[in-house]
């Protein structure tokens, strides 16, 4: 298979919106670049639209339910901040840098999702030092490549203040440059998630979220010039794309709650999870219900009635109930016994105490960290798609897809670096593309 182009660098803007594309256009570093790319302003995210299973989808060309990253974080019952999806020996199947990588290319990844111990030259991981005897320069020394990061963390670690934003993708950004300057990978994939988070604690349309905005179109600069500063503007190309997008939400409901209250879920005086049958594994926007035993059929009927009884009252923030069958048709995880989606407005989360529909305000949004926008959404949600523009060596210039999916990046990306992910859920989007 010809190879298209000689570097691919491909930039994620953790939920940057097709809703975005106005404000865009107004940015004089995303104008200059969509004006000159093939772009899709209408990319249907996957189910469930958190951070991980749509990086990974990205890489793969497939649904969670077949590169089996299902959600962000594990079932853990009970743990106060459980485990991610971080390592790469949790991804099913080939990806995007490992073809990369066979092909002979050199690879780096700068906080690019479940890439902790992937075999990438130049690897960066995104993963916390999520226990208190743990230290997060250790961490992530031991899970990626060592001494590139401490040649990053040697220059550009006074940027950082932990992973608080946008301290945290300034690092990134000139841990980014720094790459491009002195490694010039065949593959590199960088992920900035300021804007994310800016829109969680403050609201997709805030004043925050619009600075966020213009950072990132200041950082998309300093990449491209840097691009050009190495000698790589005619050999690359370079794709900015999005994984999902946000909505307002303004209540949480926490379905734990209403498992413990019928003995599904039973703790200690202290408040610690010492048994359970059943348990609501939060994706925000939707979540999933587990059970313990599968073959627990009076919890089965416990789950079944209470979730039926929800959905006829109505005004609980439950949108939709499906079953696991159901949910693996649209990609998610078949072996939960139900998937849940919350109306506009309402997220889940995984809490075990307190009332089972709480408000967020400032109060509870700094005690007990509840957010004012989120997704993890349907991608049937209305004005909730995200975005792909593509630029230089390889791509057709001025080419609009109207609609396309996020599992058709992988494809895509892949058949530019001349690889094949194998049989994917996604296509190659010819259209883009040189002859």
């Amino acid at each position: 298979m010809a190879r298209l182009t000689d570097h691919l660098f491909v930039i994620s803007f953790d939920c940057l919106a097709t809703l975005d594309v106005p404000f865009l256009m107004e940015l004089p570093n995303f104008r200059a670049f969509i004006e000159k790319s093939s772009f899709c302003k209408g990319v249907e995210t996957i189910y469930p639209s958190v951070t991980y299973p749509c990086h990974t989808t990205i890489v793969t060309g497939n649904f969670p339910n077949k590169h089996r990253i299902i959600n962000n974080k594990m079932v853990q019952p009970g743990c106060p901040s459980p485990d991610w999806y971080w390592h790469r020996h949790h991804i099913k199947g080939t990806t995007l840098y490992d073809e990369a990588k066979k092909a002979g290319m050199s690879t780096a990844a700068l906080l690019w999702p479940v890439t902790a111990k992937a075999n990438i030259d130049y690897n960066l991981p995104e993963i916390f030092s999520n226990r208190r005897w743990k230290h997060q320069i250790p961490v992530s020394l031991m899970n990626g490549t060592a001494l590139y990061q401490l040649e990053l963390n040697n220059k550009f670690g006074h940027l950082r203040r932990g992973i608080s934003q946008p301290y945290l993708d300034d690092f990134v950004l000139e841990s980014t440059v720094h790459t491009i300057l002195t490694k010039k990978p065949g593959l590199m994939l960088t992920h900035l998630v300021d804007l994310d988070s800016m829109r969680h604690y403050h609201g997709f349309s805030s004043e925050q979220a619009h600075a966020a905005l213009h950072r990132h179109d200041e950082r998309l600069g300093r990449i491209l010039t840097a691009i050009k500063e190495a000698g790589l503007e005619d050999k690359s190309t370079v794709v900015l794309l999005g994984d999902h997008s946000q909505l307002d939400e303004s209540k949480v409901i926490k379905l734990n709650v209403l498992f413990r209250e019928h003995g599904l879920i039973k703790l200690s005086a202290s408040g610690k999870v010492t048994e359970w049958k059943a348990f609501c594994n939060s994706c925000d926007g939707s979540a999933y219900v587990y059970l313990k035993n599968e073959g627990d059929k009076e919890t089965k009927k416990i789950v079944a009635s209470l979730l039926e009884r929800l959905l006829k009252e109505g005004s609980n923030g439950i949108e939709a109930v499906i079953t696991g069958d159901e949910a693996a048709l649209r990609g998610a995880d078949g072996k939960a016994l139900y998937m849940l989606e919350a109306e506009r407005g309402f997220y889940f989360e995984e809490a075990i105490e307190g009332n089972f529909i709480e408000d967020v305000t400032e109060e509870t949004a700094r005690e007990k960290n509840y957010t004012f926008a989120c997704h993890g959404y349907s991608p049937t949600k209305e004005d909730y798609k995200t975005v792909f523009f593509a630029a230089g060596k390889g791509i057709r210039p001025g080419i609009e897809i109207p609609a396309m999916r996020l599992v058709d990046e992988g494809p895509t990306l892949a058949r530019l670096l001349g690889v094949s992910l194998g049989d994917t859920d996604g296509r190659v989007i010819e259209e883009l593309l040189m002859d």
